[in-house]
């Protein structure tokens, strides 16, 4: 007898239960595949982990209570944390433009790469090293010349981290870093005092030190090859004098932001100029 409750079948309570306990299908037949579900949810919850993290460092950075070189290394967790959060977001548009192309059945590619633009690549390189030394104990030098380069700071900040994150992991306690423009390029060099990549690269390296493995490449150096290259630039990994990794990181040299501003406005200036004089060239005179 149906007493006004709305009863349910052992198969649905079933389900039911192990959709409590997490065990049941994350999509039914005619929704999103599980795998998609399961890499949203994730991207969810790192965001808003992310979120958390800069709403707690924001307000430790502005408390009373904090001296100067505890604010710094804040502001620099923050920084760390934006560039995180720029990742995501690229993630975030990759996974999407693999959802539309499933969606409409048709393959319309990887989404577009951001545009370069003039950046200064020694800052961004500084901004890397400041941030490296919060996460080791070597020590880590930078010398720095004013430099730009048409790149995407986001895809160049992976490449720089790639690059430091491998020298302080392999080096002994030294790690050297170099930016300066020459001959048409802008060249980021990182030295470190490490075992070397072995034949990795072409220079032969010196003997492996402490039971170091030599001819190490690792994934990291894959990320940047193609970062760089895709900014028309190289990569060279080498022998340095500290007997470790010399990694340099080529890139075409660009005018700096300021100049290049100052060119299109002249252009453009000469383009109204040179059309008013045709126009004028053009009438009838009396």
């Amino acid at each position: 007898m149906n007493d006004g409750q709305v009863r349910s079948s052992p198969t649905e309570r079933a389900r039911s239960a192990a959709r409590c306990a997490g065990t049941a299908p994350l999509a039914d037949a005619d929704g999103p595949p599980a795998a998609d579900l399961r890499r949203r949810r994730l991207r969810h919850d790192i965001r808003h982990g992310l979120g958390t993290i800069i709403m707690l460092a924001s307000a430790v950075a502005v408390a009373d209570d904090v001296g100067a070189a505890s604010r710094a290394r804040v502001e620099q967790l923050l920084g760390e944390t934006r560039w995180l959060d720029h990742l995501l977001r690229r993630l975030e548009a990759a996974d999407d433009n693999d959802d539309d192309n499933d969606d409409n059945d048709a393959a319309h590619g990887a989404p577009p790469e951001p545009a370069p633009e003039p950046i200064r690549v020694d800052e961004l390189a500084a901004e890397a090293v400041t941030g490296i030394r919060l996460a080791t104990s070597h020590r880590v030098l930078f010398d720095g010349r004013e430099a730009w380069a048409r790149a995407d700071p986001v895809a160049l900040w992976r490449a720089l981290r790639n690059v430091l994150d491998n020298a302080c992991r392999m080096a002994e306690g030294r790690v050297e870093v170099r930016v300066e423009a020459a001959h048409g390029w802008v060249v980021v060099q990182v030295d470190d005092d490490g075992p070397g990549f072995g034949g990795y690269g072409g220079a032969a390296a010196d003997p492996p030190r402490h039971g170091a493995e030599p001819g190490r490449s690792p994934l990291g150096l894959g990320i940047v090859h193609d970062i760089v290259s895709g900014h028309g630039g190289a990569l060279e990994i080498r022998t340095c004098e500290m007997g470790g990794a010399r990694v340099r990181l080529l890139l075409p040299a660009a005018p700096p932001a300021r100049a290049a501003a100052s060119a299109a406005v002249s252009s453009a200036v000469s383009s109204t100029v040179s059309s008013a004089v045709s126009a004028d060239a053009g009438r009838a005179r009396p």
